[in-house]
């Protein structure tokens, strides 16, 4: 089964995170809905020529995060219940953090970042 994942040796974040953004941002997006099997540990390891401790440190992160669930002898599975929703929020408050951050870099005040985001939100 080809996950469709891609570990990229340039990028400075550990492998493991670069497995969960991508299977997070599946999720979010559609594509991997609730209840569908994700590759087995082994079988993500071998496609993504990584170590299984890798992709094992992974899943139980998205575990614990409530993205996925594990049924011991069956796989891991999307969660049901809607974690999308959650990673969407969770990727609003990273551009969010973001965001205050370059305000205070360039000091714009809370009420001016507040004032360009209800002007670009209103755009939309």
């Amino acid at each position: 089964m080809h996950s469709g994942i891609n570990i990229s040796q340039t990028d400075a974040r550990p492998m493991y995170l670069q497995i969960m953004e991508q299977i997070r941002q599946r999720i979010a997006a559609g594509d991997w809905a609730a209840g569908k099997e994700l590759p087995s540990i082994r079988a993500l390891a071998a496609d993504l020529r990584v170590s299984v401790i890798t992709v094992k440190r992974a899943y139980l992160d998205l575990e614990s995060m409530g993205v996925i669930v594990t049924r011991q002898g069956k796989g891991s599975f999307v969660a049901e219940g809607g974690p999308a929703g959650e990673i969407h929020l969770a990727q609003l408050d990273e551009h969010l953090s973001a965001a205050a951050e370059l305000a205070r870099h360039i000091g714009l005040s809370p009420d001016e970042l507040a004032e360009r985001l209800r002007r670009v939100r209103d755009k939309q």
